[in-house]
């Protein structure tokens, strides 16, 4: 297992869920932190609120895009490509993800059992943070 990997599962055995996971793993990586972002990113687990929705490592890695392409002060301009980018997310997710497991739902990946979320979900947010950062560099952005 790898470090990247690691970390990840770390995380997870402190309580933390995919979402905030994406966020946690790319601030590390600039060396900050920001706890109230990591909280707001826990409405987006488990499928929106543990709802079994769209899952939380997807909406989670558009939430990762945006962090480097959206709009977060007056002054700023969101890229024009944001979109697309995020588009770009979820039609490899809808393949990879949702192919392997009857869609991109949390309640599909997870099929009604939690037991589940150990075995599939780590490789999945590795999966997303991966192809994240490779959209985004494909797009010029600069992740050191």
């Amino acid at each position: 297992m790898d470090d990247f990997l690691m970390r990840l599962m770390e995380l997870s055995s402190q309580g933390f869920f995919c979402s905030q996971i994406l966020l946690m793993l790319r601030l590390e990586a600039e060396g900050k932190q920001n706890p109230d972002l990591v909280r707001a990113m826990g409405g987006l687990a488990g499928g929106l609120g543990f709802s079994g929705k769209t899952c939380g490592a997807l909406t989670g890695g558009a939430c990762l895009i945006a962090y480097y392409a959206s709009k977060g002060a007056p002054d700023e301009r969101a890229d024009d490509r944001l979109n697309d980018m995020i588009a770009s997310l979820v039609e490899w997710f809808e393949e990879e993800v949702g192919g392997a497991y009857g869609g991109p739902e949390c309640s599909s990946i997870l099929q009604g059992d939690m037991a589940n979320r150990k075995k599939r979900c780590p490789k999945i947010v590795q999966g997303v943070y991966f192809k994240a950062m490779e959209i985004l560099a494909d797009n010029g952005y600069d992740l050191m």
